[in-house]
């Protein structure tokens, strides 16, 4: 971690590297970010050990920030023990049609961040699983499954959220076809040798 990295608070480590992921990949209104925390980690404990409200609250309001600058929406991930489901406003999951699923995330069963998340939202829900543009990992929570296909890796400059690692990325569309396939509109790339007529 470096020295300005160190004076930053857990929010504002939290602000820096999602604007970080925000720019590399273009977030904005209409866009979904998954985000997965161990606050444990975040102390510097083992993941699952020893869960902070008052780290949620930091991490939470760092994410906030970002959020209500750009527009995107969030889907905070629950532990294991509720199969990594994720919170998010039921307004929202309905209009993506994900399945939502009874439970109402604790401390101890769907970690303090999904927890802390659930008593911010407005008309909180469940749900089974998503698959979302982008994703930040503090604390090596796995996220990755919540990911669309194809996700690219996003390296921030800062490395740590207080104690916890921190692992991003954001999903691009598959590259389809082989060697004659074309990925940039005409007008900015050579035309190809041969054609398929």
């Amino acid at each position: 971690m470096t020295d300005q990295d160190q004076a930053l608070t857990v929010s504002g480590q939290v602000e820096k590297a999602l604007s970080e992921l925000a720019e590399a990949a273009a977030l904005g209104a209409g866009q979904i970010v998954v985000l997965g925390v161990s606050t444990s980690e975040v102390q510097g404990r083992r993941i699952g050990t020893s869960g902070a409200p008052a780290v949620a609250r930091e991490i939470y309001e760092g994410v906030r920030r970002v959020r209500d600058r750009l527009g995107f929406e969030t889907v905070w991930q629950c532990c294991e023990h509720l199969n990594r489901a994720l919170v998010t406003e039921r307004s929202l999951a309905k209009a993506r049609g994900w399945t939502i699923v009874s439970a109402v995330p604790v401390p101890k069963a769907g970690g303090s961040m999904a927890a802390y998340a659930y008593s911010q939202l407005a008309d909180p829900c469940l749900v089974e699983a998503v698959s979302v543009d982008a994703g930040l990992d503090i604390g090596e929570t796995m996220i990755g499954m919540h990911l669309r296909p194809v996700a690219v890796p996003v390296r921030p400059s800062g490395r740590w959220i207080g104690e916890a690692r921190v692992t991003m990325a954001y999903a691009r569309p598959k590259l389809i076809g082989g060697e004659r396939a074309v990925y940039a509109p005409p007008a900015t790339q050579a035309p190809p040798s041969g054609t398929c007529d």
